[in-house]
């Protein structure tokens, strides 16, 4: 079913289905996981792709797709928690290059985290890692901070 290459994404028409989908419904959980399973189905060359929330100081493992995860990661350590310290998006080409990575899919070679802030306060990340190095250009990086926005949007 994955079968797009890397370059025919289109954004404006993922963000058109993201916007349906996520429509008249609320809650944080329920459209994470959703819009987890959107975005892993739309992207090709992608081997996870997920939510952290921030819970007491920490960033927990919220709904994703793919293989099983880091449950916990500090704030200020790895992509994720750079991401969510910093407020600024990560896009790394190459994470084991990335100073203090964490390897929780030792598959995964390449990174794009967009933070989640709701009314100036940090909610999580958006993760999403690739198999393959250099995958995430700034393309990918403005379509999924878009679809962050939409789910940002439509949660309470």
């Amino acid at each position: 079913m994955r079968t797009a290459k890397v370059e025919d994404v289109n954004y404006r028409l993922l963000a058109a289905q993201a916007e349906g989908l996520l429509s008249g419904h609320r809650n944080r959980i329920s459209n994470a996981a959703n819009l987890s399973a959107l975005i892993f189905q739309a992207l090709p060359e992608v081997n996870w792709v997920g939510f952290y929330f921030e819970v007491s100081g920490v960033l927990m493992l919220g709904p994703f797709q793919g293989n099983p995860a880091c449950v916990e990661i500090e704030i200020g350590a790895g992509v994720c928690g750079t991401a969510a310290q910093s407020g600024a998006s990560q896009r790394v080409d190459d994470v084991h290059a990335f100073e203090g990575h964490i390897a929780c899919d030792t598959a995964s070679e390449a990174e794009l985290v967009v933070p989640l802030f709701k009314n100036g306060r940090l909610l999580g990340v958006l993760d999403i890692d690739s198999p393959r190095r250099g995958r995430f250009s700034a393309a990918d990086e403005a379509g999924v901070t878009r679809l962050a926005e939409i789910y940002l949007d439509s949660i309470d």
